[in-house]
């Protein structure tokens, strides 16, 4: 493994790291907001950065062959995803929603491959699966498999899609931009939707919910790291390591969120988590250990 696809894991496995204090600043953040506000009001707070970034720095518009890949990655990443799952969990666990979003990184190698033109091994297949099981049996053991009707299951296999495809998306802007450049302009070409959708919701649901310090500060955590800052490491990552391998890393966020939320919110961490981190962790190093050749060349 060359120099360039080290580098280009650690920023993926900085975003991820990023990502797994989600779960804490969202149970802030729908304290004192409905769902919807959340999911669109993360983006608000994202485009809200984005736009005087690009200023300041002066960027010009990203060349028009471009505008499509950062079209799909916005309402992937800035729409789909967040509304989706919002909903999701309207009528269903979290754990249950973790059985379905665990085969997210698979999903993610899956289209890299079909289209974004990458090559992975065989053996790189068996380690991604073996990963993504281990999570799903993990959170079917923790209570997982509550029966939710059709309507969560059909919303979260949406959402995995989305967030999915506009990683691939996103990943192909950023071998010709800079990753921060790429969540910058997907951020900023957000906002006209993100705001009606936040305000909205917002002014429909105000009365119900009562905004609180704390849960206005998750919400802001949620747009700065998880929504903005997070996605500079991730796409710089995926464009030097390679959407598929690089992909298999997020693996790893599910079990870091545990780990966060039993020393932020005393929750029990047992043996059978621990096992399950190994085997994840192991099974990501393998994928890694499959590579036959670096896959995309690093961003300049």
């Amino acid at each position: 493994m060359d120099r360039s696809v080290r580098e280009g894991l650690f920023w993926a496995l900085l975003a991820v790291v990023l990502w797994s204090f989600s779960l804490p600043f969202t149970k802030l953040a729908v304290e004192g907001f409905d769902a919807v506000t959340v999911a669109a009001g993360r983006g608000v707070i994202a485009g809200s950065l984005a736009l005087p970034v690009l200023l300041l720095t002066r960027r010009r518009w990203p060349p028009r062959h471009l505008w499509r890949p950062l079209a799909w990655t916005a309402l992937g990443a800035m729409l789909g995803w967040p509304l989706l799952l919002s909903l999701a969990l309207q009528y269903t666990t979290s754990a249950h929603a973790a059985v379905i979003t665990a085969v997210m990184p698979l999903v993610t190698a899956a289209f890299a491959v079909w289209f974004g033109g990458e090559h992975v091994t065989r053996t790189f297949w068996i380690a991604a699966a073996l990963g993504t099981v281990t999570l799903v049996v993990y959170a079917a053991a923790r209570g997982g498999l509550t029966d939710g009707g059709w309507l969560p299951d059909t919303l979260l296999i949406c959402a995995v899609v989305a967030s999915s495809w506009s990683y691939v998306q996103g990943a192909a802007a950023s071998r010709e931009l800079p990753g921060w450049e790429v969540i910058s302009w997907v951020s900023a070409l957000s906002l006209p939707f993100t705001i009606p959708i936040a305000s909205t919701a917002w002014i429909m649901t105000q009365q119900d919910h009562t905004a609180t310090a704390s849960s206005w500060t998750g919400l802001i955590l949620l747009g700065v790291s998880s929504a903005y800052v997070g996605f500079f490491a991730w796409y710089r990552g995926l464009a030097m390591a390679g959407t598929a391998y690089g992909g298999q890393v997020q693996q790893l966020q599910a079990l870091l969120t545990l780990l966060w939320s039993a020393l932020l919110l005393g929750e029990v961490i047992t043996w059978g988590t621990v096992v399950a981190a190994m085997v994840v962790v192991i099974a990501v190093a393998w994928a890694q250990r499959s590579r036959s050749r670096p896959l995309i060349a690093p961003e300049e």
